[in-house]
């Protein structure tokens, strides 16, 4: 039985926790699978970069906070899962050698209306780093069962195929022309609405207990029959796992860009890192064998006062096999401007 629910968590509640010692082969190891940029996986390459040295994806240290989320709160609590991330800000980058730690700061708490038995809490989640420096800033959304109400049913999930093929994926480049900002790699050119498929990638058993065991071991994450009594009814996939293979197919797509950039003897300028994201929605749980296919649309580009650099916003979202988006949010990214 859960020690924890909704009701120990009042508005105000504030409490600090935890601490994780990021290394070198760490960064590289979450890098390499779901955000391989140079940046993160080289050292002479990050600094020559715009972050000054090799650092880890702002994604491993949002799975990072997941996993002291967990350790300090989750871990006897009776957890609903969480339906989304209002904001997060990455401030400064994480470095090999950095012990980060959690403060936890309960903005909101209110009592579902639809669900009597199910309590919303709004997040106010920072990290630090040794030297008490916040690193990263989110705020978030958590669900937790009430002390007195019964524990909600197992929702039945929906059937899932017994085999479903990962959808071969080639970037349509005939309608890309030489202007693109996809392409040449500056803001200046970026055409917004210009909407890009970005891949798919498949959730299997294994893929999926692996991330959960490292950032996000709640029950219904790592336990296939515990998963059953849960609210989600079965084996469902960390959020953060959902947003991290975005991330992969993402930096996959702008590769595959780069790349159809130089066959064309295109000059291109390598894009700068993302300082956070918005409006991150969970739509629906994703289940073993779900396939996402995720796609991106710029909705705004704007001068920032970084001389030679400016910001895009991409809407991002992610479909299932059965045409359900699952998922969905609003990234910045810094992009190079011309003189």
């Amino acid at each position: 039985m859960p020690s924890h629910y909704f009701e120990d968590f009042p508005q105000g509640f504030v409490r600090e926790y935890g601490a994780h010692h990021v290394t070198k082969d760490h960064i590289i190891e979450f890098a390499s699978e779901f955000d391989p940029q140079p940046f993160h996986l080289d050292e002479e390459a990050g600094k020559k970069s715009i972050l000054g040295g090799l650092s880890g994806s702002g994604w491993q240290t949002a799975s990072v906070a997941m996993r002291l989320i967990f350790e300090s709160i989750l871990k006897d609590a009776a957890s609903l899962g969480s339906p989304g991330v209002e904001e997060l800000r990455w401030l400064k980058p994480v470095r090999p050698g950095d012990i980060l730690s959690l403060r936890a700061e309960v903005l909101d708490a209110r009592v579902s209306r639809s669900r009597p038995g199910m309590g919303i809490l709004t997040w106010r989640f920072g990290v630090l780093d040794q030297n008490g420096q916040e690193v990263m800033w989110l705020r978030s959304l958590m669900m937790l069962g009430t002390r007195a109400a019964p524990p909600l049913p197992p929702r039945t999930p929906p059937a899932r195929p017994t085999s479903t093929t990962l959808p071969e994926f080639t970037p349509d480049f005939s309608v890309i022309d030489d202007t693109n900002g996809i392409l040449t790699g500056w803001l200046d050119d970026l055409v917004i609405g210009f909407r890009v498929e970005i891949g798919s990638y498949q959730f299997t058993r294994d893929n999926m207990l692996r991330f959960a065991r490292a950032y996000d071991p709640q029950v219904f994450h790592v336990d296939e029959e515990a998963a059953k009594q849960t609210f989600f009814g079965g084996l469902a996939a960390s959020g953060w796992h959902t947003a991290s293979a975005c991330m992969s197919r993402l930096v996959a797509t702008r590769n595959a860009y780069a790349a159809e950039a130089r066959r064309r003897n295109l000059p291109r300028v390598p894009a700068g890192p993302s300082p956070g994201f918005r409006d991150l929605k969970w739509i629906q749980p994703v289940y073993v064998g779900d396939v996402l296919s995720y796609s991106t649309t710029p909705l705004e580009k704007r001068n920032i006062s970084r001389e030679g650099w400016g910001i895009a916003f991409h809407r991002n979202e992610g479909i299932n096999q059965n045409g359900d988006k699952v998922f969905e949010f609003t990234s910045s990214s810094l992009w190079p401007m011309r003189g």
